[in-house]
């Protein structure tokens, strides 16, 4: 049965994200593998139409991957009723005005986080999608990482007994771009172009929390800029507007308090660039992107606190590995495949706008939390 193909519009890929993770390690990647398994035996391939301002730079994608569309013309892919699936991974500013368009279009809608720079934003895209019918997903990876695979693994079985605390650790030094280039884009330090650690990051934590250990009710939250300028992509110095570090403590259902630190200012001494520690009653947890560690409450030590004595044992050597046992795939390759099924054959998918809303609200919380002073209930 030769497979079924599937336009999809795709605006942004010439961004580091949109290329690298949508449309070359998923998209196409699904197209090498022979296309997205359907439940009937059946398989659907996609058919990428690229999407953004410079032609220059489309051409020269589309000829490194022999893709034939491309267009500056987001009006004329969306008019084009093969293309049945928009997705947008450009910059927050501009993602709701092109959303609201392929909406319009009556295509279905996968979406990067966040959906919207503000909650009620969020929201009316989440209403405007459900008005119109068409089905609608925002990207959440970080479920799909092999450490927090094996983390839900952990949870599932009922390893921690009952779970008390969430302590995360993200982040990494971000060069100021002047004796070292940046490695992130200069716009995500100007709070006028959308940037923020906080809009970018506490959706991500919103859906972890949720998802693995239970619905965020407060936030507390300090942001800071701890870098007042940096230099842009041309050399020229600008004013770091946004904020560029959040520490944030959040009481989930049942009691259980999560801290997650967000730094582009934090020099890495842990193994992996995130990092969340589970304590429980009966095991506790680390996992990052691809790793986890527990030590069950059989095998902790008891450790006494002696300042006069030097510590001779290495309290990592306590921990043990969690194997693998599975194969872990890309996660937003996988995310992809879920958000195809869920088109063609209706499959479930959690991840809607309506998710999506409920992150950018927790940035916006967060924002005015550290504006105020004061923690701030989270509506459910």
């Amino acid at each position: 049965m030769s497979p079924r193909s599937i336009g999809v519009v795709m605006n942004g890929v010439t961004g580091r994200m949109g290329y690298r993770q949508h449309l070359v390690r998923s998209v196409l990647a699904i197209n090498e593998q022979g296309g997205v398994a359907l439940s009937d035996g059946s398989r659907v391939t996609l058919r990428p139409v690229l999407v953004g301002r410079s032609a220059e730079k489309l051409e020269r994608l589309a000829d490194d991957h022999g893709i034939a569309g491309w267009t500056t013309d987001l009006d004329a892919a969306l008019a084009d009723d093969d293309n049945l699936i928009y997705f947008d991974a450009q910059v927050t500013q501009a993602r709701v005005k092109a959303v609201l368009k392929a909406i319009d279009a009556g295509k279905h809608i996968y979406a990067e986080k966040p959906t919207a720079e503000t909650f009620d934003d969020a929201l009316a895209l989440a209403e405007a999608a459900t008005a119109r019918g068409v089905k609608n997903g925002v990207v959440q990876d970080k479920l799909f990482l092999p450490g927090l695979l094996k983390l839900k693994r952990l949870i599932d079985g009922g390893f921690f007994g009952r779970i008390l605390s969430v302590r995360g650790e993200f982040g990494y030094w971000v060069f100021e771009g002047d004796w070292q280039t940046a490695q992130r884009p200069s716009w995500n330090y100007r709070a006028e172009d959308g940037g923020g650690i906080v809009l970018d990051m506490f959706p991500h934590w919103a859906y972890v929390m949720e998802n693995l250990f239970g619905r965020v009710r407060s936030v507390y939250a300090q942001t800071a800029t701890h870098i007042p300028e940096r230099v842009d992509e041309q050399g020229r110095t600008y004013p770091a507007t946004a904020d560029d570090a959040a520490y944030g403590v959040f009481e989930l259902d049942n009691g259980i308090v999560a801290q997650i630190n967000s730094s582009w200012n934090v020099r890495v001494n842990r193994d992996e660039l995130v990092e969340f520690q589970v304590d429980g009653t009966h095991g506790s947890a680390v996992a990052g992107l691809r790793n986890c560690r527990v030590q069950h409450r059989a095998t902790t030590p008891k450790p006494v606190w002696n300042p006069d004595l030097a510590v001779t044992a290495r309290f990592r050597d306590d921990w043990q590995e969690v194997p693998d046992n599975d194969e872990f795939d890309n996660g937003f390759k996988i995310q992809w495949e879920m958000f195809i099924r869920h088109v063609v054959e209706d499959a479930p998918f959690p991840h809607d706008f309506t998710s999506g809303a409920r992150g950018v609200r927790l940035a916006e919380l967060g924002l005015r939390s550290s504006a105020e002073g004061r923690r701030l209930p989270v509506e459910p």
